[in-house]
């Protein structure tokens, strides 16, 4: 289970591909006050792609970098398949990334307690 940090950073690597080849990936960081959102996700002022360039890849970054302890569950996936309904392949994709991170941590979180 020690390689479940290298395999999240791989993971966190192909989501950001796939936003930028999907042309999800913004040059322009949104407003601060939009990215102070008290809301999961930010869902009252980032799209789903937004929180994931800009408040989930930093902070899951910033962690492995830190070697901080990783999340002990992670929801994302439930929320990404109703918010995104499988639109196109890079859509797919995305989920696909998404739900792996996901099954990551939920290794990762099983391992801790044994």
């Amino acid at each position: 289970m020690h390689d479940i940090p290298e395999r999240i950073a791989d993971v966190l690597l192909e989501v950001e591909a796939n936003l930028r080849t999907s042309g999800k990936w913004e040059q322009k960081q949104p407003p601060e006050s939009a990215l102070a959102s008290a809301e999961p996700f930010c869902i009252d002022s980032l799209k789903f792609e937004q929180w994931l360039q800009w408040i989930f890849l930093p902070r899951m970054k910033q962690i492995l970098e830190e070697q901080k302890p990783l999340p002990a569950k992670s929801g994302i996936y439930m929320y990404a398949d109703v918010i995104l309904r499988r639109k196109d392949v890079s859509t797919n994709n995305l989920l696909t990334l998404i739900k792996r991170f996901d099954d990551l941590i939920t290794i990762q979180s099983a391992a801790r307690r044994h």
